[in-house]
């Protein structure tokens, strides 16, 4: 006969169960969605020229209170009922637990920003492209602030200490570019744990999508079927050609390719194996950093089941910089952008 003391204990580990499934499958759902809708959109975007607001309605976008805009003649009022997530994968190698400084703290390879209304139960998915041109806090080594510049976005995760601090400062950087955007919440996962997830399923069938891997890789020829494993998926994943233009966007195909296959290998298993996925997820916890709760990912899982009701890109244009590729943001297309995301029109 089992004691009180011994039934709550059992039903805590199922609730813990079932909590830590619900992120991991949040995860994925999310970064296949994002990576995958994002990268067609960004395709979109990039190739579009002029603008959708004239000069004139971008500066006259007007802040008449904290919630209140007035915009091309009209009254927009920020929907309330969004709540505003900020997910990121990280192009570093270790254990989180092990980053102590800016040298530990890596780049924002994929950055994403789901949005979930809790009145409806629907997504919408902001892709940003990691080389976007933006306002960025310098920091150096001991934190100390040495103000503001403008360069790459992903870089502003390398001042920070590749945990929370790095977070928090995408976090101000991504909402100070969305217009001062609230942002509750965010989430980073070390891209390095995808050698751990692929020897973890056994294995990841893919598809190659072009020829940008052929050269270092005659395995990854255009067309030809693949089974990625922990020694190769890195590769697969990550690799980009430096001295290549908009490198960054051949590689983030492949990326869609990976976690689409992925995801399909995770699902086929979970449904065989009840346990499966709460493996998955301790397999890959030391790789990530995250300041939402349990509930949040549950509710955010739920809502992935309605579809996703609307995916962008930030508005711009890929450019050769001095040194690097950057991506140049149309400011009058964004105003417009972050009001029909995130804002009603007023009667």
């Amino acid at each position: 006969m089992h004691n009180g003391t011994e039934i709550k204990n059992t039903e805590k580990n199922k609730v813990h169960q079932r909590k830590r499934n619900l992120i991991i499958l949040v995860i994925l759902i999310i970064l296949v969605t994002i990576l995958g809708g994002g990268y067609y959109f960004w395709n979109q975007n990039a190739s579009e020229t002029g603008s959708g607001i004239s000069e004139e309605g971008a500066k006259g976008q007007a802040v008449t209170d904290e919630n209140t805009v007035q915009y091309q003649g009209n009254t927009y009022k920020y929907n309330d009922h969004l709540s505003n997530y900020l997910f990121m994968g990280i192009d570093t190698r270790d254990n989180v637990d092990s980053y102590e400084s800016q040298a530990d703290a890596g780049q924002a390879d994929a950055i994403f920003l789901v949005s979930m209304d809790r009145a409806t139960e629907q997504l919408k998915v902001l892709f940003i492209p990691r080389d976007s041109m933006t306002k960025i806090e310098v920091l150096n080594p001991s934190g100390k602030s040495f103000g503001m510049t403008t360069d790459h976005i992903n870089i502003q995760y390398a001042y920070g200490d590749g945990k929370q601090k790095s977070c928090e400062l995408m976090k101000t950087a991504v909402s100070n570019m969305l217009n001062g955007l609230p942002i509750q919440g965010y989430c980073s996962m070390n891209m390095d744990g995808i050698s751990t997830i692929t020897d973890f399923v056994g294995g990841v069938e893919i598809t190659v999508p072009d020829n940008s891997l052929e050269e270092v890789n005659p395995d990854f020829k255009e067309g030809a079927s693949v089974t990625l494993t922990g020694e190769n998926a890195e590769q697969f994943v990550r690799y980009r050609d430096t001295e290549k233009s908009q490198s960054a966007l051949v590689r983030q195909e492949r990326q869609k390719t990976y976690l689409q296959a992925l995801l399909k290998k995770v699902q086929e298993q979970a449904s065989e194996d009840a346990g499966f996925v709460t493996d998955l997820y301790d397999s890959i916890r030391d790789y990530t950093v995250t300041n939402m709760g349990n509930d949040i990912f549950a509710k955010l899982l739920v809502a992935s089941r309605n579809g996703i009701a609307d995916t962008q890109t930030v508005p711009g244009k890929g450019t050769e910089g001095e040194n690097f590729d950057e991506y140049q943001i149309d400011e009058n297309k964004l105003s417009e952008m972050i009001i029909s995301m995130f804002y009603e029109k007023m009667d």
